[in-house]
């Protein structure tokens, strides 16, 4: 006759490698970058179509929140967590 044993189902936790990777300084930096592209739109909406601010200051303010501020706030780590995951 076979006994049965009571096997434990065990449940292992699985958690995000996403998990708390955005930190307060990643969020400045997304609003920030939200920000700064609303003055680069409301910058572009001033004036006639020739005014200088709305043909070479506004591109500019634009490039900066596309290129370096999103960017910034999407790569950027802290130095501690990656310290923590080696």
């Amino acid at each position: 006759m076979a006994v049965k044993k009571k096997q434990k189902h065990i449940r292992k936790k699985i958690e995000s490698p996403f998990k708390d990777y955005w930190t307060k300084l990643n969020y400045i930096l997304f609003f920030a970058g939200l920000v700064v592209l609303f003055i680069g739109y409301y910058l572009m909406a001033q004036g006639p179509w020739d005014n200088p601010l709305s043909l070479s200051v506004s591109p500019i303010v634009l490039l900066i929140a596309y290129l370096v501020l999103f960017p910034l706030s999407i790569f950027l780590k802290s130095k501690r967590k990656v310290q923590k995951d080696i």
